[in-house]
C-alpha cells in the first residue's frame, strides 16, 4: 500500500510541477519535486528501493514530459541510488543533512541528465548547464527539503508512507 501512496505522490508532484510551480520559478528554474521525493525515499529506505522507485517515478515523468523517453528514468535511478547511499550512514533526523544530501544527489542527477543529452546529440554549453540549470536546481531542491523534510520524515515514520516497523 505504501508504494501506491508513493506513486500517487509522484503523480501529484508531476501535476504540481507542470502547473503551480511555474509561478514560483526564478529565472525559469523551479524545484524538481519528483527528484526530491525520490532522493528522500532512497535516503530513508536504501539504495534498492531508492533506485527502483526512482525508475518507476522517472518512467511516469517520461510519459508526461514528451521528451526523450528514458531520460528521467535513468536520471532518477541515479538520484534514488545516490540518496540510498546515505541510508544507515547519515543521521536521518536532521533536515540539514537531508538538504545537503539532496543538493549532492540533485547535482549528480543533473550531470547524468546533461550527459544523456550529449549522447542524444543535444548540444548545451557546459558553463550554461552548470550556472543556468544544475547549480540553481540543486540549491532550490535543498531549500525545499529544508522546508518540508519534517513532514516527509513523519509520514515515513508513522504516516501513509510507513511500513509499520516503527
Amino acid at each position: 500500500m505504501r508504494t501506491f501512496y508513493f506513486l500517487a505522490l509522484v503523480l501529484g508532484f508531476i501535476l504540481l510541477q507542470s502547473t503551480a510551480l511555474n509561478f514560483i520559478a526564478i529565472n525559469g528554474i523551479k524545484p524538481d519535486l519528483v527528484l526530491v521525493l525520490i532522493i528522500l525515499n532512497g535516503f530513508l529506505r536504501g539504495t534498492r528501493e531508492g533506485a527502483f522507485l526512482g525508475f518507476v517515478g522517472g518512467v511516469m515523468q517520461d510519459l508526461v514530459s514528451g521528451g526523450y523517453f528514458g531520460m528521467y528514468a535513468l536520471t532518477n535511478i541515479t538520484a534514488g541510488y545516490l540518496g540510498g547511499l546515505g541510508e544507515g550512514r547519515l543521521y536521518r533526523d536532521n533536515r540539514f543533512i537531508a538538504a545537503g544530501l539532496t543538493w549532492f544527489c540533485t547535482w549528480g542527477a543533473q550531470l547524468v541528465f546533461y550527459l544523456l543529452l550529449a549522447v542524444a546529440e543535444v548540444q548545451v554549453p557546459v558553463l550554461t548547464a552548470l550556472i543556468g540549470i544544475i547549480i540553481p536546481v540543486s540549491f532550490y531542491n535543498a531549500l525545499v527539503v529544508l522546508l518540508f523534510y519534517g513532514l516527509y520524515y513523519r509520514s515515513h515514520r508513522q504516516g501513509l508512507l510507513s511500513d509499520g516497523q516503527y
